[in-house]
């Protein structure tokens, strides 16, 4: 069969890699692709954005499955268009992809089909969110409603950071249209985990734990970014907490949606919070996590081509996914400056040395091939994910892998897994 994947992340990487794998994958295309992508499919030169070009490129060349990677296409309804085509995709419909587009559509499902998250109020005038800022006082989270490349989000600890970016986002319009409307919640404590299910529009089936560090700075501290690391599983994921997530939150929502009109096919994506026995919505999203999917893919030893067609064609159904047990961890290597301006164009050296080790892969991100050289092209730039016999000695093979690749002014955290080796410690 033949595969188009939209996207040119490191996520879309690891899902190239994997479905490469599958021996029931005769041609696999990725528009537009990066340096990586391109040792394992055949890159178009398309942007995202340039969906009529990607329709029409595949009405000359038809596909048995597109599968789209980043939220961007999902929220303006490119599956809707394709599905009108008469071709599979894996992904949901517009309407459903608003889980992500909208943090107001959010939180309001969630009200209305009694899933937790945080108190939250909507705004679209500056005076009154800054008046109800001051009457709440701080810790608060301040949020963009709709995409904003996983940056949004603003943890605040003082009134006046929260005044900031309330400044920030709908004055200084940082992140555009996003910014239209802000939501501001209360903060919540406790440990995030990320939870992901395949769903088919009605069944369920669960992917292993996994957890994201979206902090720039060691420790969780510093600027939101779009991850900086990730490991799976996640040790708070239980399988007691793993049902009470299936049933207070994923259900809930996947058959609230189906009742509502616009059932919910592709992936979908929880951020929650954990505190004790509390179970809170984050966010959701509305595609694979990033850089979840590069540890999740990893583990992953079943063939993901016939989960993406279950998924698009209402069968997942009775099927299962097998995982490796070992522990994996993912490190991003991002270019300095990141999440904020950065210099593109700079030379990566190290790659071979990095891929001779047995277990490991490197998944490219921001990367493109120029002449003989391979350079940096956006933020994130490398994703270095090593299995483990424990989530110390992934983190340890990954971090050897990450020293051995070098351009400048590169940037990485060295603490990514820290909360998990504390846990093994522990035990």
């Amino acid at each position: 069969m033949k595969i188009l994947l939209i996207g040119s992340g490191g996520r879309e990487h690891a899902l190239a890699w994997k479905m490469a794998q599958s021996p029931l994958v005769s041609k696999l295309y990725c528009t537009p692709g990066n340096a990586g992508i391109a040792a394992v499919a055949e890159r178009l030169s398309f942007a995202v954005e340039e969906e009529e070009a990607i329709l029409h490129w595949l009405q000359a060349h038809p596909v048995d499955l597109v599968v789209i990677g980043p939220e961007g296409p999902l929220v303006s309804g490119l599956s809707d268009r394709l599905r009108q085509l008469g071709v599979a995709v894996f992904a949901p419909s517009q309407a459903a992809a608003a889980i992500e587009g909208s943090k107001v559509f959010m939180k309001d499902l969630c009200a209305r089909h009694g899933v937790a998250t945080a108190d939250y109020q909507v705004f679209q005038e500056v005076s009154a969110a800054l008046a109800y800022l001051r009457k709440q006082g701080a810790p608060i989270v301040v949020k963009a409603s709709g995409l904003a490349a996983g940056k949004g989000a603003i943890v605040c600890q003082t009134l006046q950071e929260a005044e900031d970016a309330v400044q920030r986002i709908m004055v200084a319009k940082e992140f555009g249209a996003a910014g239209d409307h802000v939501v501001i919640e209360g903060f919540l404590r406790g440990e995030e985990l990320s939870f992901l299910a395949l769903v088919d529009g009605e069944y369920v089936l669960p992917l292993a734990g996994s957890q994201d560090h979206k902090a720039v700075g060691e420790g969780d501290t510093g600027a939101n970014t779009g991850g900086m690391g990730a490991y799976s599983p996640a040790p708070v994921l239980t399988p007691a907490l793993e049902e009470r997530i299936l049933q207070e939150v994923i259900y809930p929502i996947v058959r609230g949606m189906a009742a509502e009109g616009y059932p919910y096919r592709g992936v979908l994506y929880a951020g929650l919070m954990i505190d004790g026995d509390a179970i809170q919505v984050l966010e959701f999203n509305a595609r694979f996590g990033d850089p979840e999917t590069q540890p999740l893919l990893l583990r992953m030893r079943s063939d993901l081509v016939p989960l993406l067609l279950a998924c698009a064609n209402g069968s997942l159904q009775g099927m299962q996914i097998a995982w490796d047990p070992r522990p994996a961890l993912c490190v991003c290597m991002v270019a300095g400056g990141y999440p904020g301006k950065y210099a593109k164009g700079q030379v990566i050296t190290g790659l071979p040395q990095s891929h001779q080790q047995s277990d490991l892969q490197v998944f490219h991100a921001g990367t493109e091939q120029q002449a003989d050289h391979i350079v940096t092209a956006g933020g994130r730039v490398l994703g270095v994910t090593a299995l483990g016999e424990s989530v110390a000695d992934a983190q340890k093979r990954a971090y050897a892998a990450v020293e051995s690749i070098h351009w400048q002014d590169l940037y990485y955290r060295r603490d990514i897994g820290y909360r998990a080796i504390a846990r093994e410690q522990q035990s």
